[in-house]
């Protein structure tokens, strides 16, 4: 049942979801929705005023405040994925915020609130929110095919990270921070970075071509993989110690 702020309630149909990012799609038919306006994750930066809008401990309609206190983590999705390049508030949010908007200050949408860090099960000042930038990515998907289903390299990567390297390196691409057990990179004999107790790294391989389409960074190359499905073979040019490979990779 869904119920909105001018006190309607009516039932909703599960259009399909995608437990990876923790989201799904709900129908409702009604008429004289507003719409929220959309904006995009990927220009925040922290120190940005957020507004998150939930319904904690059953207290509808409630609204906290807060600013972005980091960029790009991980956290572990409920099927146990990664969902990357997630946003880091500390806006108090608690049970019942999950599903609910994460706004900029101007009202934007920039993400789906999603989880919180705390010991005690009550806010602690550390939530996290799926960035809008994934839910552009997931919904339409689910809206025409009723489900999920990215071709998938089986590589870990980070935006904030990635720029990081890139400017300690000097190499343009995609890093490869991890990889994922039984993937399609590992099976192919894709190497990952590997960090070591005194904050240095050794370099693994990175991408620099998906398809033929140049990838400089970690937009660019999630745009690309969009393009592609499941069990199509893909040739990916990469860098490894300072030479240049293909590989043929058929993707999970």
């Amino acid at each position: 049942v869904v119920a909105l702020r001018d006190g309607r309630e009516t039932l909703a149909r599960v259009i399909g979801s995608d437990p990876e990012t923790d989201l799904a799609v709900l129908k409702i038919d009604l008429a004289d929705l507003p719409a929220i306006t959309i904006g995009r994750s990927d220009g925040i930066r922290i120190g940005d005023v957020t507004l998150a809008i939930g319904n904690p401990f059953g207290l509808h309609q409630t609204l906290t405040t807060g600013i972005v206190s980091s960029k790009s983590r991980a956290i572990k999705s409920p099927s146990g994925a990664t969902i990357d390049d997630v946003i880091q508030i500390d806006a108090a949010i608690n049970p019942g915020n999950s599903g609910g908007p994460l706004l900029d200050s101007a009202g934007r949408l920039i993400g789906v609130n999603t989880a919180i860090y705390s010991p005690s099960g009550a806010s602690a000042g550390v939530g996290f929110a799926v960035p809008v930038d994934s839910v552009n990515r997931v919904v339409p998907q689910i809206i025409l095919e009723g489900k999920y289903e990215p071709a998938r390299l089986g590589v870990r990567i980070n935006e904030s990270l990635n720029e990081r390297l890139k400017r300690l390196t000097g190499i343009e691409g995609v890093a490869i921070l991890g990889l994922q057990p039984g993937g399609a990179a590992a099976a192919a004999g894709l190497k990952e970075c590997q960090f070591t107790g005194r904050g240095s790294v050794i370099m693994g391989d990175v991408i620099q071509e998906v398809g033929g389409v140049k990838v400089d960074n970690v937009q660019q190359f999630q745009d690309a993989m969009l393009k592609l499905r499941r069990g199509e073979e893909v040739t990916f040019t990469f860098v490894r110690e300072d030479k240049i490979y293909e590989v043929d990779i058929t993707l999970n």
